[in-house]
């Protein structure tokens, strides 16, 4: 268009005139320099370079802070605190590293970092006959269900807080109108909290829940199983002469604790019954078959639910039900239970107590006297 074309063309299109004579200079370009495609706006190598071009050093700084016990400083300044994007633009930049947040985030997913939560993978230190021991109560559980004998898995739950609590899980509710409840989980001094203890019937899957308000002792464990054996035991085994107790290492029914075999003795006589108790190697509880058979469904029967009163745990754990026929039955336990109660060396010997060939400190048997 000669002399004034510019201007021209610019009139016609609304592009200004730097555009269009940008553009006539990539028309001169030779073509590998053009744009590959008709999509490209620029030309090859043309915007603005990435910040790891101008500052080569500073990918490696990033990871430096990110992993400061692998790929750098143990002394990070960042070692022991969260490592947001915010706090790592601003230590990079302190380090001369001029950064946004926003680039620090791009630059963590480009070199395969994401927000990564903890995983429970390790189980520590184990004993080594601890596979022994499983193998030793699941056959003294066989021996008892192969005879139709009572063997029973016991376990104390979590403790839950009784009133107008957040409850995990969700609820169906018309849509904007979730059931309201207390901002901060304090305790309530007048409600207090909810023990449940637990007595699963391996047999017949049924389960024997009691609701204490005191203390989680021995005694209360043992009481738990008395009361199972009240209301649900001795119709569903009339005329059993043992019984078989499976049970955590630790708690309320420790292999250790004095008062537990104290307590058993006591119901044993009551009871006539011969008790043998088996207990899971230390750090082994999630075997204990309570806990998926049956605390599992009742923390999912009240997902989502403020456990208001005591009557109202009552009521969720007695109404938890499986397609596999699971039947609980639940109680409130009213009783005061003292702490500290020492066990004498007599009360120990007195006890009728017969360990066991293989690991007596895990596995022993009380007769009734």
């Amino acid at each position: 268009m000669g002399w004034g074309g510019v201007t021209k063309v610019a009139e016609a299109t609304g592009l200004s005139r730097v555009t269009i004579t940008t553009g006539l200079r990539e028309l001169d370009l030779p073509a590998e320099q053009r744009a590959s495609d008709a999509t490209r706006v620029r030309r090859i190598g043309g915007g603005r370079k990435p910040v790891t071009h101008s500052d080569p050093a500073l990918l490696a700084a990033l990871e430096a802070l990110i992993e400061p016990l692998t790929r750098g400083d143990p002394e990070s300044p960042l070692r022991w605190t969260c490592k947001s994007t915010r706090r790592l633009a601003d230590e990079l930049t302190r380090q001369d590293h001029c950064v946004s947040p926003r680039t620090v985030a791009a630059l963590l997913h480009e070199a395969d970092y994401s927000l990564q939560a903890n995983r429970k993978t390790r189980e520590g230190g184990s004993h080594p006959d601890r596979n022994a021991q499983f193998e030793y109560i699941n056959s003294l559980v066989r021996r008892f269900l192969d005879r139709g004998r009572p063997a029973i898995s016991v376990d104390a739950k979590k403790k839950e807080l009784i009133g107008d609590f957040k409850n995990s899980g969700c609820e169906w509710h018309r849509l904007g109108s979730p059931e309201d409840v207390r901002v901060y989980d304090f305790r309530d001094k007048i409600l207090g909290k909810a023990l449940p203890y637990g007595v699963y019937d391996i047999l017949h899957n049924q389960g024997w829940v009691s609701v204490g308000i005191d203390h989680d002792t021995a005694q209360f464990a043992t009481n738990s199983i008395r009361r199972w054996w009240t209301e649900m035991g001795s119709e569903r085994f009339p005329g059993a002469s043992e019984l078989l107790i499976t049970a955590d290492g630790g708690g309320s029914n420790s292999s250790r604790s004095r008062l537990w075999k104290v307590s058993l003795q006591q119901f044993a006589d009551e009871t006539g019954l011969k008790l043998t108790v088996c207990h899971f190697p230390p750090g082994t509880s999630k075997w204990n078959k309570i806990e998926h058979r049956l605390f599992s469904f009742i923390t999912q029967n009240w997902r989502g639910r403020p456990l208001v009163s005591r009557q109202t745990i009552v009521n969720l754990v007695a109404s938890t039900t499986t397609r596999t026929g699971l039947i609980v039955k639940a109680a409130l336990d009213t009783n005061q239970y003292m702490l500290k109660i020492k066990v004498s060396d007599e009360d120990i010997a007195a006890l009728k107590l017969t360990r066991h060939a293989f690991h007596g400190e895990w596995n022993y048997t009380l007769k009734p006297r």
